[in-house]
């Protein structure tokens, strides 16, 4: 079975059609880039219409830009294979949109022209999400030109805001809780990656709260050399209070963030020293000759499974090149704290709040301090002992013959805690991308091997899935 399932003659066309979806500039964040990302989703309609499904392309509102104005927002297609009530159903979600990219950025390549080098297939969105949802797409199609019956109904959620945020699609959830997601058993996300060359299934992913910390004094900029010495400058006072979030060992210094993180258990414990993962390795790729912890079991807990503070950018503060001797009147820092199991956002948002207002309040400041949480996503957290996660074992050892590792991922993946809580239906995250694929960066890629061998795993793991029982649901 699985044998004729490798050599199906549709994995020949699968690289052309992953260079058809690179060459799209379906940036999300870019208004003027919108119509490319309708034309994205119509492609995407286009390769699932003539495999014979039900396809929708689901109309989900507009989006408010800061100016007033309203634009459309890219439709979410949906896709329905197979509808026999004594088959579990699957549900694949996936994105199409992608983050923004230029050559002068410092691409090796031109990143809307897929380009094979050395296996490696460069392009921007390539792993993130574009190859994975061409995969599943296959994986359907290797059961069609097989004349194979699937083994399980299966349905897609694609949209084309993930890297903004989704926008429209929670409420299109909602809305379709009791029509389009009621008879789904089981929720496959496959957008992340694997931790190194061993095949991974994801079972977490951190939340985020992220923060606009305002302060305002001047009615206008001043002259450093003329005013300066005479007003309490807000600059010097953001710096003061950001510089009481976190100290240089990296502890987070807000009252009840770190007494809110459930406790690292034993069994938590051997599950990451079993992890296959290299500290050299990680120094040498993002370049760096020290790490904030010196053990495997620490750095992977503090990197997955502890919240963290990040510190992002100052808005308001002279960053061009050459000099500018100006005190800015008003400064915003942007942070965020990464969520983790027993964490509540809007518990995080009060208690951020009023500890900078109290650090801020010491400083006996006349400017003027605004907290703002502009994001509050929840942390997901999977049961690696449900049957959907022994399936997904068992299709790993099949195709690639080794056990996977169990991780979890350190960002965030609000999608994953929507369709959670919505919907109430076990979800997997099943990623093919590689270690090195270099998400959101220059030269994302994804490789061949991980391509061809990731369909593959698709293929396998719907027919693990078909023979988890029915009470297992």
């Amino acid at each position: 079975f699985f044998m004729k399932m490798c050599v199906c003659p549709c994995v020949c066309v699968c690289f052309q059609a992953l260079r058809d979806w690179v060459a799209i500039e379906s940036d999300s964040s870019n208004m003027l880039k919108r119509p490319d990302l309708h034309r994205m989703m119509e492609m995407v309609a286009q390769k699932l219409r003539p495999m014979g499904g039900n396809v929708e392309l689901v109309d989900i509102g507009e989006q408010e830009l800061p100016n007033g104005q309203t634009i459309a927002l890219p439709k979410v297609v949906t896709a329905q294979f197979g509808n026999d009530p004594n088959k579990h159903t699957v549900c694949v979600y996936g994105h199409v949109d992608v983050q923004p990219a230029k050559l002068e950025d410092g691409w090796a390549t031109d990143p809307y022209n897929l380009t094979d080098i050395k296996g490696n297939l460069y392009g921007r969105g390539a792993s993130d999400n574009k190859a994975p949802v061409l995969a599943w797409i296959h994986a359907v199609e290797a059961y069609q030109a097989l004349n194979m019956e699937l083994p399980v109904n299966v349905k897609f959620v694609i949209e084309g805001m993930e890297e903004t945020g989704s926008n429209g699609l929670d409420a299109m959830i909602l809305a379709q809780r009791d029509t389009f997601f009621s008879d789904v058993d089981y929720i496959i996300i496959s957008d992340c990656g694997w931790l190194s060359r061993r095949p991974a299934l994801t079972y977490g992913t951190r939340g985020n709260c992220y923060f606009y910390a305002e302060v305002e004094g001047p009615k206008q900029d001043l002259h450093s050399g003329v005013y300066g010495g005479t007003v309490i400058e807000p600059m010097t006072d953001l710096i003061g209070i950001l510089d009481t979030l976190i100290s240089p060992s990296g502890k987070i210094l807000i009252p009840g963030i770190r007494e809110a993180v459930a406790p690292l258990s034993d069994e938590e414990w051997k599950m990451y020293q079993d992890i296959q993962f290299d500290l050299d390795n990680y120094k040498n790729k993002i370049g760096v000759n020290q790490l904030m912890y010196s053990n495997k079991v620490d750095l992977l807990a503090h990197m997955w499974r502890y919240p963290t503070v990040s510190i992002h950018g100052i808005e308001g503060a002279f960053s061009d090149p050459g000099t500018k001797t100006v005190i800015p009147a008003k400064v915003i820092a942007k942070f965020s704290i990464r969520q983790v199991p027993n964490m509540d956002p809007a518990l995080v948002k009060k208690q951020v709040t009023d500890y900078l207002h109290l650090v801020f309040a010491k400083r006996k400041s006349p400017n003027k301090l605004k907290v703002t949480m502009v994001i509050g996503a929840k942390p997901w957290l999977a049961d690696t002992q449900h049957p959907l996660y022994e399936a997904g074992k068992a299709a790993v050892k099949r195709v690639f013959d080794v056990d996977p590792d169990l991780i979890r991922e350190g960002g965030t993946i609000p999608i994953a805690r929507t369709f959670q809580d919505v919907t109430r239906k076990s979800i997997i995250m099943m990623p093919i991308g590689g270690f090195d694929d270099g998400l959101h960066s220059q030269n994302e890629k994804i490789s061949r091997y991980n391509y061809i061998e990731g369909t593959k795993l698709f293929v396998a793991y719907l027919n693990e899935v078909s023979q988890i029982k029915k009470s297992g649901v």
